[in-house]
């Protein structure tokens, strides 16, 4: 018994596990040996080519390709018509599916529309991705990231709001009224 919806024009693969409460919209195709947690929603028009993996409440816009080698941990957000990519230097004459570089996102971090993460970089904790950034590097937790090649400009929350820190590298989110501490360059959240 399937516990998630798919659209009538959605095709999936065989082989693949899909968890409670996924949603999967029109003209989407889920290959073989995927794992989707629970909880997501796969806008329309979106590839997630064999065995990636997708924690639970991924929000995936329309028009997005996830290729092999990607994990994404829960709680992320792909926006519309983002990039990943899995060759460092792909031919089409040249077959390297058995160099496909590995990227993860982790825990809460979004990645805005039209965005482009190169291969074989991880993205931190609630990081955030500004829509059309080329990222080529990893990117640490909380870091607000944009531009080509993208640059870190400053940091934000898990809510993703900009952190200010004071003098004593404390920040206050301004809607959750979560703290944040900054120290070495690494931003830790302590209530």
């Amino acid at each position: 018994m399937k516990d998630f919806f798919a659209h009538e024009t959605a095709f999936i693969d065989e082989g693949c596990h899909i968890g409670n409460g996924t949603k999967i919209w029109h003209f989407s195709h889920i290959m073989s040996h995927c794992t989707i947690g629970e909880r997501c929603n796969i806008g329309q028009n979106v590839v997630i080519s064999p065995e990636v993996i997708l924690g639970n409440n991924v929000k995936v816009q329309n028009n997005v390709s996830i290729y092999t080698g990607v994990t994404c941990e829960d709680d992320v957000f792909l926006g519309p018509s983002m990039v990943f990519t899995n060759v460092i230097n792909p031919r089409s004459a040249v077959n390297r599916k058995d160099q496909y570089a590995k990227t993860t996102v982790k825990k809460g971090a979004s990645i805005g529309a039209n965005a482009t993460i190169v291969c074989g970089h991880d993205i931190g904790q609630y990081a955030f991705i500004g829509a059309g950034a080329v990222v080529t590097k990893n990117i640490p937790d909380f870091a607000l990231v944009v531009g080509n090649p993208a640059k870190q400009i400053g940091w934000v929350g898990e809510y993703g709001h900009r952190l200010h820190f004071n003098n004593e590298g404390i920040a206050i989110c301004e809607e959750s009224n979560q703290t944040y501490s900054l120290e070495k360059n690494i931003v830790t959240r302590f209530s």
